[in-house]
């Protein structure tokens, strides 16, 4: 695990140390909970995508990779 530091209003810490003594779980615990649940109702796409794989029978240079790969990313957005 990650050590993360947050921040809260002081009447959300004592609500937070309210909830962990009535459940007896801790308040780490607790914030995980809160922050899986939020992030598990995001609208936004919860997979990453995969870069498109292009295979076009000889390889590309650097510089025209990044023009093959550009111009996908245009068709895809014109077709948003």
């Amino acid at each position: 695990m990650i050590k993360t530091t947050v921040y809260l209003p002081e009447d959300l810490e004592v609500r937070l140390d309210a909830e962990a003594s009535a459940t007896g779980v801790s308040k780490a615990e607790l914030i995980r909970r809160g922050i899986a649940m939020l992030l598990e109702s995001s609208s936004r796409p919860k997979r990453v995508r995969k870069l498109p794989v292009f295979n076009s029978g000889r390889p590309l240079t650097p510089d025209a990779m990044d023009d093959t790969l550009y111009e996908h990313i245009k068709e895809q957005a014109a077709r948003r």
